[in-house]
């Protein structure tokens, strides 16, 4: 059993999926057993990160990912996921539009799967995913998400 696999409805988090979250918080891709850097990480640290901690994700972390969906208009739905209550759904269309076509193309493609499906499981793995890297409703330095995400 995966670290994540709990925190995913059916628990179980497939290697694909897994490639397309590490892009996403890490900046890893990890197809073919090799991590690689993902493509075109958003330069800077992540809002809250310490000078110097290690940067990662396409959008700079798991901060970044967050900040760019609570700027497209989720904010509550984000919030519940790193608060300690219930966490609240996410489709696969308010997905795209925060994440935007290129990067779900991107991550469809390093995944080896259809936009379509990339969208249905990461609508379903992150609520999970982050409730999981936010224990307490405390966010982690990026550290601590390279860290807790190499032990997947």
């Amino acid at each position: 059993m995966g670290l994540f696999d709990d925190a995913v409805p059916g628990g179980n988090i497939t290697k694909p999926l897994l490639v397309a979250l590490g892009a996403l918080l890490v900046g890893k891709m990890m197809s073919g057993g090799s991590s690689a850097e993902a493509p075109a990480p958003q330069p800077g640290p992540a809002p809250g990160a310490s000078p110097g901690a290690p940067q990662g994700g396409l959008f700079g972390g798991l901060g970044g990912l967050l900040d760019r969906l609570s700027n497209a208009g989720l904010g509550p739905t984000v919030n519940s996921w790193v608060g300690t209550g219930q966490n609240a759904p996410i489709q696969p269309d308010q997905l795209q539009t925060a994440l935007g076509q290129t990067t779900i193309s991107d991550l469809a493609r390093n995944a080896g799967m259809t936009e379509q499906e990339l969208l249905a499981q990461l609508s379903r793995a992150l609520p999970g995913v982050v409730d999981r890297l936010t224990p307490g409703g405390r966010m982690p330095s990026q550290s601590e998400v390279h860290s807790v995400w190499n032990q997947a």
